[in-house]
């Protein structure tokens, strides 16, 4: 089981893979962190690639937690 914090603030998370910890993490990111997700603009190829570097990011993150 890997713990990590958010990658905006200290609340904790915990899960056995990344989906697991994504999991986890997302009830929080959507309620304290809705102006981050809501700021992010432009064409919907835009946003999903900005999502994408988000993803892999937070994936390198888990991947190099002990």
């Amino acid at each position: 089981m890997k713990t990590l914090t958010c990658d905006l603030c200290d609340y904790v998370a915990q899960g056995e893979t990344f989906e697991e910890w994504m999991n986890a993490l997302k009830p929080h990111y959507v309620k304290t962190h809705a102006d981050v997700m809501q700021s992010k603009k432009g064409t919907p190829e835009e946003m999903k690639a900005q999502m994408m570097e988000w993803m892999a990011e937070n994936k390198k993150r888990f991947d190099e937690a002990k």
